[in-house]
């Protein structure tokens, strides 16, 4: 079994935190969608949306994740005897927190300057590979337009608003059902969490942590408690806790002017 993948990506987490949880063993494979490497040809041939993150098993591949989380519930059964599968509350949860975006939310608080430079850095890394695979013209022509009509969404005010609107409703939500219960849907861990926590987690890496956690009582007991676990720690706080958050960024960043300066797309 394969994952491609990067700490960056929220969806990521989610699928990493489902695999540790369960105690499936897989073959990692980082894909920096910061550097353009999910334009590579041969990650784009596999999965032309160019989203993280990719589950592979044989022949078998999942892009969805929600569909990969619960496919690995599957594999647990097989694999590790776990027979323990998500409830129809579950699969719910699940489905509501990934009804939130994050991706305009995330741009728009990350500065013009360097959210441009970035952009346009894509940009060019699509335009190469378009170049050296002409079969897949079309698919990148996709990418380059979604590009630009990204950058165009996040001039709209009302587009941000609503993303915050429908963030700000999830965290309510969680709010008054962690009245009842010390996880999302009862007392023990469920796959419902492994998708709600990296959203924390994104919320923390902006800085918003005051803004939206804190004010929760709720929330925030339950952020410090699943911080705890060992497939947190493995999966986000490896990258993000502490001066790892800087070590993260700036590998990345350093990397990214340095194939800028030199042309590398």
């Amino acid at each position: 079994m394969q994952l491609y993948h990067h700490p960056f990506s929220l969806n990521s987490q989610k699928v990493r935190l489902a695999l540790e949880e369960k105690g499936i063993d897989y073959t990692s494979f980082h894909v920096n969608p910061i550097l353009g490497k999910n334009m590579d040809s041969s990650f784009f041939r596999m999965n032309t949306s160019a989203k993280l993150p990719v589950f592979k098993n044989g022949s078998h591949i999942i892009f969805d994740t929600i569909e990969t989380i619960l496919y690995i519930e599957r594999i647990a059964v097989v694999s590790v005897g776990n027979n323990s599968f998500s409830s129809q509350e579950v699969i719910e949860w699940m489905r509501k927190i990934e009804q939130w975006n994050p991706k305009c939310f995330t741009l728009s608080h990350i500065p013009d300057k360097d959210r441009v430079f970035v952009s346009k850095f894509i940009r060019k890394v699509v335009i190469a590979r378009m170049a050296e695979s002409p079969d897949l013209a079309s698919a990148y022509h996709c990418k380059l337009r979604e590009a630009y009509e990204t950058e165009e969404k996040l001039k709209d005010p009302d587009v941000v608003k609503r993303s915050k609107e429908s963030l700000v409703q999830l965290l309510d939500e969680v709010e008054t059902k962690l009245n009842d219960t010390t996880y999302i849907e009862g007392d023990e861990f469920t796959m419902a969490d492994a998708t709600f926590i990296p959203v924390l987690a994104r919320l923390v890496l902006l800085g918003l942590e005051d803004e939206y956690i804190t004010c929760r009582p709720n929330i925030a007991d339950y952020w410090v408690l699943v911080q705890q676990r060992p497939t947190y720690k493995k999966v986000i706080g490896k990258y993000f806790n502490g001066w790892r958050k800087n070590k993260t960024l700036m590998k990345t960043w350093c990397s990214l002017r340095v194939r800028n300066f030199l042309r590398r797309y």
